[in-house]
Formats: structure tokens, C-alpha cells, sequence
């Protein structure tokens, strides 16, 4: 992987492919190889940047805490870096988070967005107190009390559920809790999308058992010009358990 300093880190990222400029947001608690299935198959047709996220894969990350725009920065500055004016950008989960803060601060900055087993509503206060709670634990008996929690959520596919329960293993107790109160303090995008004059993809797994894809729907209903991708029986890592079906999904973002 290719690595660039930033913002009080070192960003990890890997670049293949050709065309329209595509950048790949991966979700929590991954890292950027939960796209390497659907990669091969988006890289005729895309620049496919797939960064570790600060603290995730080869990315380090620093101890105080920090925001879902932050995340956002370190892409703007991977994107600077990279010479690259304008992204198609997809997020997966919290990478769909990162992606609206991204595409809602720098609009100029992204010419397609697509939301991939995602949600644009802020927690509620009981989620948010849960994932404080998470961080807590983490912090006191380290990363498998998530490792443990997930891994039967992100998917149903034994499969996927071996490469999951690894990558999770692998990754630092502070990049989780950065995360956590990352995503406990992010705020509500409706609005934000309502008014979005960008293409939006919206790709959900009928069968998410952890963002359910009502989700999903309830973006559709107040962005009508989105584009809605329901993938019948996949969970939340369709990237894996649909790599096919999710990489035409991601098509649609070439404009």
C-alpha cells in the first residue's frame, strides 16, 4: 500500500484501475481490503482509490478524539494528494457516513455518491450511549467483546463471516474507539440529501441484519431522484456476498 501524512497521520491507501475517479469508503470496524472482491470488477471502468480510514489497515490514528468530518478531511487531502479534483464516492456502512460529511462539506469535490448498507439518520440517544458503552468495553477488554457482537450481524454467509471475524481481530482498540464516539456524534443528513444536486446510488442487502434496509428506503422516499439498488438476500457486506451485483450497482456512479 501507498501512504501519505496528514492531519496527524499516515493514510494508507491502494489505487488501481482506469477512468472515472471512484473512491471506496470501507466500513466499521474493516479496512479497505473488504472491497478487494468487487474491485476487479469496477477497475475498466474506474480509478478505484480504496484508503484505510484513520487507525484502520495500515492507518494510524491518534488518541484524541475526533469527528466523522475529520475522517472526511483526511480523504480530501488523500484526494489533494492524488491530484484529483472530483470523486465518484461510495461508502459502506460508516463509510457512508464519512461520505455524506464528505460530499455535504466539499460538494465540489464529488460527482456521484452512493451509500452501500448505510443510513443517513443521526442515533438516537439510546443508540449513542450504546456506542459509548461499546467504547467502553473496548477500551477495558479490547477489541473481541466487538469482534464477538458483529461478526453474526455483518453477514450470514459462513464465508464471509471467517474473512469478517479476522479483519476485526486485526484492527486497534483506538481506531475502534475513535470511531464509536466518531459515529455516536455525527449529525442527520436528510436534509443534507434533499437538497443534494449530485447522482445518489443507494445498494442495500434485503437481508441486513445490522443497518436494516427500511434505511435505505426511507432515503429513497425523501430523495425520489435516487437510484435504489435492493439486493435480494445479501446482509450487511454485499461487497462480498454479491460482489457481482454490487459492482453493476456501482456503475451507476460513472457520470
Amino acid at each position: 500500500m501507498n501512504s501519505i501524512a496528514i492531519n496527524g497521520i499516515n493514510l494508507a491507501y491502494n489505487r488501481r484501475g482506469k477512468g472515472t475517479p471512484l473512491m471506496l469508503v470501507h466500513g466499521f470496524p474493516l479496512d479497505s481490503t473488504s472491497w478487494n472482491e468487487t474491485v476487479p470488477l469496477l477497475e475498466n471502468t474506474f480509478d478505484v482509490i480504496q484508503p484505510d480510514l484513520r487507525g484502520f489497515g495500515k492507518s494510524t490514528t491518534v488518541e484524541t478524539q475526533y469527528t466523522v468530518s475529520d475522517m472526511a478531511d483526511d480523504l480530501v487531502g488523500l484526494l489533494d494528494h492524488l491530484g484529483i479534483e472530483k470523486t465518484a464516492l461510495a461508502g459502506h456502512s460508516m463509510g457512508g457516513y464519512i461520505a455524506l460529511a464528505l460530499a455535504k462539506k466539499y460538494p465540489q469535490r464529488v460527482s456521484a455518491l452512493g451509500l452501500i448498507s448505510s443510513q443517513a439518520a443521526a442515533d438516537s440517544a439510546e443508540r449513542k450511549e450504546g456506542r459509548y458503552k461499546t467504547a467502553a468495553d473496548v477500551a477495558e477488554k479490547g477489541v473481541g467483546v466487538v469482534v464477538e457482537s458483529m461478526t453474526p450481524k455483518l453477514s450470514a454467509d459462513t464465508r464471509v463471516q471467517a474473512f469478517v471475524h479476522d479483519l476485526m481481530g486485526q484492527q486497534s482498540k483506538p481506531a475502534m474507539i475513535g470511531a464509536l464516539k466518531a459515529m455516536a456524534e455525527r449529525e442527520d443528513y436528510f436534509s443534507f440529501l434533499s437538497q443534494a444536486t449530485c447522482p445518489i446510488v443507494l445498494v442495500h442487502g434485503s437481508a441486513d441484519a445490522l443497518i436494516p434496509i427500511d434505511r435505505a428506503k426511507e432515503i429513497k422516499a425523501a430523495v425520489p431522484s435516487a437510484r435504489f439498488v435492493e439486493l435480494q438476500g445479501a446482509g450487511h457486506m454485499p461487497m462480498m456476498e454479491l460482489a457481482k451485483e454490487t459492482a453493476k450497482a456501482l456503475q451507476l456512479l460513472a457520470v
